[in-house]
């Protein structure tokens, strides 16, 4: 992945008309680089939509410079935006296919408008059909398609006019889990293959979690959050983030939860773990080196860009409290994350 910005926005606001003092989109400044895959997640109404038409010029900002590619391409007309969007793919939750258009006219379509020869817009779709898998489906109609099926012409119809950057806007929010994975590791592939930029903006974490390499989160038209993928599931800072990730990672059980005491026989410890301490039988190396035998209440483990992290909940006896406190700091140095909630 290259490390020049490819899409640059400098203090930009985008301010709702009918109230100039309550921004979509307020003072934010952002950097997209060339071949990455970064996800921009946040609650409904955190500013995701207004930021997607402000990037591809759909909507024009109040304040601040967006860059593509080094020009400022801040307010410009119509006509003088048509060479940049043409540089911008964009794909959709409901597909936004041409329903009495074939297959291969629907991912041509861009290129029939762009004046493109039929040879020539026919050889790049059937380019593109092989690409997303769906040879054999050239002639076929919408309706005759899956939800997946019809994502997938979405997508190489985004790639048609071979963009710099593809902009996702919800595109598996109307798909089930099985379909959800196999459209992400396709463009997983085609961001590995082409080198192509992917801005995924969605609501869910999972989506995320599964391809992205960065996020931004959103809250009221700001950014709150930002790192690479890996770090914000294991080491969340701001409440917005904690809040949606908790839908996504394992959580105290409810019934331990109302157990918690300020004081008790038992310390229930919350941990993060990443890394190579994730690969380890690291209750076993606590065991020796601390001399407390913990127990796993609650957890689980997963990968992120090719990484095991974990989040678990400990049970350690607490009558000792020296060898308690002892025990804490080895896990604070040792995870990403580590509190202790309460006692049972």
């Amino acid at each position: 992945m290259e490390t020049s910005a490819l899409i640059s926005l400098k203090n930009v606001s985008r301010y709702f008309s009918s109230a100039v003092s309550t921004p979509a989109i307020d003072n934010l400044s952002l950097d997209i680089y060339t071949g990455e895959i970064l996800g921009i997640i946040g609650r409904s109404g955190a500013g995701k939509s207004t930021l997607m038409r402000c990037l591809n010029g759909l909507e024009q900002i109040d304040e601040g410079c967006i860059f593509f590619e080094g020009v400022n391409v801040s307010n410009l007309s119509e006509t003088q935006w048509a060479p940049y969007r043409q540089r911008i793919g964009m794909i959709f939750q409901h597909f936004n296919l041409l329903s009495s258009q074939k297959v291969i006219d629907n991912i041509a379509l861009p290129l029939k408008l762009a004046g493109v020869n039929k040879k020539q817009r026919y050889q790049r779709a059937f380019e593109l059909i092989e690409l997303v898998g769906l040879s054999g489906k050239e002639y076929h109609y919408p309706a005759e398609l899956s939800g997946g099926q019809k994502q997938r012409v979405g997508i190489a119809r985004s790639l048609a006019a071979n963009p710099k950057v593809l902009l996702s806007d919800e595109a598996t929010s109307a798909l089930d889990p099985e379909t959800t994975q196999s459209i992400l590791e396709l463009l997983a592939d085609i961001n590995n293959r082409l080198n192509l930029t992917i801005v995924l903006i969605t609501h869910e974490m999972e989506v995320v979690r599964a391809i992205a390499h960065r996020v931004i989160v959103l809250n009221q038209g700001r950014i709150v959050e930002e790192g690479c993928v890996k770090d914000i599931f294991t080491s969340p800072q701001e409440d917005t983030t904690i809040a949606m990730l908790k839908l996504v990672t394992p959580q105290l059980p409810k019934e331990l939860v109302q157990k918690l005491k300020p004081m008790g026989q038992e310390a229930v410890i919350e941990i993060n773990i990443a890394g190579e301490i994730a690969q380890q039988p690291f209750l076993n190396l606590l065991e020796n080196e601390v001399g407390l035998r913990a127990r796993i209440l609650h957890g689980g483990i997963d990968t992120v860009q090719g990484e095991i992290i974990g989040r678990l909940f400990l049970g350690l006896p607490s009558q000792d409290k020296v060898a308690l406190e002892k025990t804490v700091r080895w896990l604070m140095e040792r995870g990403r994350y580590c509190e202790v909630l309460g006692y049972v």
